[in-house]
């Protein structure tokens, strides 16, 4: 059975960023605290761009709804 009903979403209250290096490299760490806790997400390159570009489409979103 597929899952239709959606949980809600986390409310952000704090947004804090690092970056921790290993011997692999350095990862960066995207912790968000929320309404229902902490969010802790580790990023390499990669996933960080795609998550600027993902931002900037929601951006551009909310500013054409407010025009």
């Amino acid at each position: 059975m597929k899952r239709t009903d959606k949980a809600r979403p986390f409310v952000p209250t704090e947004i804090h960023v690092g970056t921790v290096t290993d011997e692999q490299g350095a990862i960066g760490i995207l912790s968000i605290r929320t309404t229902e806790g902490l969010l802790d997400i580790a990023l390499d390159r990669y996933a960080a761009e795609a998550i600027v570009n993902a931002i900037g489409t929601i951006q551009s979103k909310l500013e054409a709804a407010e025009a």
